[in-house]
């Protein structure tokens, strides 16, 4: 169990998610765009707050997730690193005799992830104000502290620009932050059932497939692939969602691994990431689950290895 590790499960652990995408949105009529193009209720946002959300083709398909903020004067989505191009590209299509400007900040941003059931004490302590609900949002260090988290556990994340970077890391190292590694949050993310866009959300899958029911609004009104999410919801026509899976196992499946449900009655599930848990002793993962299978208890097998279903996505 290395330190940072442990720091997220009793302590607080920080590391630098620098490159992931920023998107700021501006003019008088971006919150009616954005409203438009993703499955949360966008138009409703007062500056502070904000939602997760998708962005959808026309199929219904995952074409990328966001966080959105509202700030005072503009909309700022954090994004994967992988999908920022791509989500800036996609909003900036369908501008046409709207006030809207879209500007991608990435490369101008630092961000800053601290999390960890003592992640708030040590924002107090470097002198970080605290938003009190989920996604809100507040003024710091020329940017913002918000309260949302990669790996699921409590957390923040920090925005600034990049030339601050430096600055937020020293205050959250003097503070009481540990540094932790990618894998040590990617295996923390993956305990808590948190999917990652990219590893576990794709193009490949219709929003309710994704099991976030936190992503979608169901009486905001149309926006673009709307009539597949409402079609999905009356008739209830999916055959597999996202679920948190254990495996009892110290080596983690690769992604597209199928897991059966004893006795012998075929794939029942597909993973799409997979870690090994120090504090669980075996391989936890995410995996798309048959619905027939997906509750919570249910026993898989990974070939000869027992599996079973522990939680939904969350």
């Amino acid at each position: 169990m290395t330190p940072g590790y442990e720091a997220l499960h009793q302590g607080a652990a920080w590391i630098d998610l620098t490159g992931r995408g920023k998107i700021k949105v501006t003019g008088e009529d971006r919150a009616r765009l954005l409203h438009a193009l993703s499955t949360n209720h966008i138009q409703g946002l007062e500056p502070g707050q904000g939602c997760y959300a998708f962005f959808l083709s026309a199929q219904g398909r995952i074409l990328a997730d966001a966080t959105i903020l509202c700030r005072p004067d503009h909309l700022l989505l954090d994004t994967e690193p992988e999908i920022a191009a791509k989500l800036a590209q996609h909003i900036d299509k369908f501008i046409i005799a709207d006030d809207a400007f879209v500007e991608d900040l990435t490369a101008a941003t630092a961000t800053l992830a601290v999390e960890g059931p003592q992640a708030e004490a040590v924002l107090l302590t470097a002198g970080a104000p605290i938003p009190a609900v989920p996604y809100a949002s507040l003024e710091w260090e020329g940017g913002v502290v918000v309260r949302m988290s990669f790996t699921g556990a409590p957390g923040f994340f920090l925005t600034a620009p990049i030339e601050r970077r430096t600055a937020i890391l020293a205050a959250l190292a003097a503070a009481g932050a540990v540094a932790a590694s990618e894998e040590d949050f990617r295996a923390v993310r993956i305990e808590h059932g948190k999917p990652r866009y990219g590893e576990d959300i794709s193009e490949r899958f219709l929003a309710q497939e994704a099991n976030l029911p936190r992503a979608l609004h169901f009486s905001k009104g149309c926006y673009l692939g709307q009539e597949i999410v409402e079609r999905v919801r009356s008739r209830g026509q999916i055959h597999r969602v996202l679920m948190a899976v254990e495996i009892d196992t110290a080596a983690p499946p690769p992604p597209g691994a199928k897991l059966t449900a004893p006795p012998g009655d075929g794939a029942a599930a597909e993973i799409t990431s997979s870690a090994f848990s120090p504090l669980r002793g075996k391989t936890v993962a995410l995996a798309y689950v048959r619905t027939a299978q997906a509750v919570p208890g249910t026993p898989l097998a990974l070939g000869e290895i027992a599996a079973r279903v522990t939680a939904p996505a969350a």
